[in-house]
């Protein structure tokens, strides 16, 4: 083959992997605020750099100019250099994934997200309402044991206690919180196997909960403790809740649309994206157990100092999930 039909044959796929290049490799490095928009996906690189090995042998082979040869050689050393460059240090892939690749995560399932949310908020807003209205619904929602322990646990004139528990130190606390935190995230997510339904149970069945407490304490009277208690880790704990939720409803849709993949393929692609929200949820909630342990049951703290803290929170947290990643270029 005369040099001008090599040129010609190939000269597209050498075009796309010098912009890939350009997006991805060491030489570009103030290029890696831009997202890879190119042709070729990250996907194809091994295969196409393959195929340039292969052209830079054939190329010295059959004699092709210098120019040729060079351009081939340069090619297949940057792209050695991308591919096979020492990956970064570990703390620095956990923080990129938390800053960046979760939050991005999070918008890519805006929908599923969005139902999540209703899902949870709507019962525990449209129960807290109802029972400022009609106070005896408590009882129809649980049993009057329940509500005497939180009735104890969130009494304003009790000073024997912590401010929303009864004993027990901080880090023992911690211990029971992070577990707690952490088992219903992953039973929320879970329960998307069951085609979606078993999450959105889960959400509903929290929201109802959630708002049957809020409802019926603040009723009574007993709200400024209550409020003050969960304020500061609510920001944490009750989006992660919600994203874990989505998580699942994803995992719900795969079953029930798979679209062009079979079932089982289709399961296995959102389980993998549902894992790595998982990761970004478990994180969220070992944030909120740390502030619920070491926070939010300090009575010396000033309600105005944690209602401050809480509008800082939920401000940074909302701020990290719709804007986290954007302009950042994908992992290596």
């Amino acid at each position: 083959m005369r040099q001008e039909q090599f040129v010609a044959r190939h000269q597209a796929e050498w075009l796309a992997f010098e912009s890939w290049l350009l997006a991805r490799g060491e030489s570009a490095r103030r290029a890696r605020k831009e997202r890879n928009t190119g042709a070729m996906t990250d996907e194809d690189v091994p295969a196409r750099y393959r195929r340039i090995c292969q052209q830079l042998a054939l190329a010295r082979a059959r004699g092709y100019s210098p120019v040729v040869v060079d351009r081939l050689q340069a090619l297949m050393q940057q792209g050695h250099g991308v591919l096979y460059r020492t990956p970064a240090p570990r703390w620095q892939r956990a923080a990129r994934f938390l800053l960046a690749d979760f939050p991005r995560l999070v918008r890519s399932e805006a929908g599923c997200m969005a139902v999540a949310a209703v899902a949870f908020v709507f019962p525990l807003v449209l129960m807290f309402v109802l029972l400022q209205l009609r106070p005896e619904l408590v009882y129809s929602l649980a049993s009057p044991e329940q509500v005497a322990m939180y009735e104890r646990m969130y009494d304003p004139s009790d000073p024997r206690h912590a401010l929303g528990r009864e004993s027990g130190t901080d880090w023992q606390m911690f211990g029971v919180y992070i577990w707690n935190n952490i088992s219903i995230g992953l039973k929320t997510f879970a329960g998307g196997l069951v085609a979606g339904v078993g999450a959105l149970v889960v959400l509903i069945a929290n929201g109802i909960s959630i708002g049957t407490v809020f409802g019926h304490l603040q009723q009574i009277g007993y709200g400024d403790p209550l409020w003050r208690f969960v304020c500061g880790h609510a920001p944490f704990e009750l989006t992660a809740l919600v994203l874990a939720g989505g998580a699942g409803l994803r995992l719900g849709l795969a079953l029930i649309a798979p679209g062009r993949h079979r079932r089982i393929d289709a399961l296995a692609i959102a389980g993998a994206k549902g894992a790595r929200l998982c990761l970004g949820v478990a994180f969220m909630l070992l944030v909120a157990a740390f502030i619920e342990a070491f926070w939010s049951s300090t009575q010396s703290i000033p309600a105005t100092v944690k209602y401050s803290v809480s509008g800082v929170l939920w401000t940074l947290v909302a701020l990290w999930l719709c804007f986290g990643g954007r302009g950042v270029a994908d992992e290596d």
